[in-house]
């Protein structure tokens, strides 16, 4: 093997290689749409998981000489199938609390819940700089904080007194 070659791979197959990853980009793009909105929007663990693992099958199979497209392709539909088997099963309310994490509330009536902050894996310090994300400088100007499932925390204010 010579330098060029070890340094480019063979000119002949560095197109494969780009069809193959243009392939396998359009087929994740076209299996994320079929899956709905939710695939993008919160990701929840499972969204996440498959999230990374097409962005694996896409990165990593193009330059993979021994991979096909086809191979990609039914490694890319297999997780998307799992994936839409356990969007279907978070349907059912059995399988929504094997699958999903409940909310926690964090904060109640200015109160920090510590015991519940500390069940969501949250310090004082993650709490307080996302109170800050929704401009709250202390939590006693909270109502209701609540860690919902997919990890973004939602803020309810309390009423002015006036």
């Amino acid at each position: 093997m010579n330098a060029v070659t070890a340094l480019i791979g063979h000119p002949g197959w560095l197109g494969w290689v780009a069809l193959k990853a243009f392939l396998l980009y359009v087929t994740a793009v076209v299996g994320l749409r079929a899956g709905g909105r939710r695939t993008l929007a919160e990701l929840s663990a499972y969204d996440f998981v498959a999230a990374v693992a097409v962005g694996a099958i896409v990165g990593r199979l193009p330059s993979a000489p021994d991979a096909s497209y086809l191979s990609g392709a039914v490694t890319l539909l297999a997780i998307l199938a799992a994936h839409a088997l356990i969007t279907w099963v978070r349907l059912i309310p059995a399988g929504r609390r094997l699958i999903e994490q409940g909310p926690v509330v964090v904060v109640s009536h200015g109160r920090v819940l510590a015991g519940n902050l500390h069940r969501a894996g949250m310090t004082r310090g993650d709490l307080d700089g996302l109170l800050r994300e929704h401009g709250v400088a202390d939590a006693a100007e909270v109502h209701l904080a609540v860690l919902e499932g997919w990890g973004r925390l939602s803020v309810l204010r309390r009423e002015a007194s006036g």
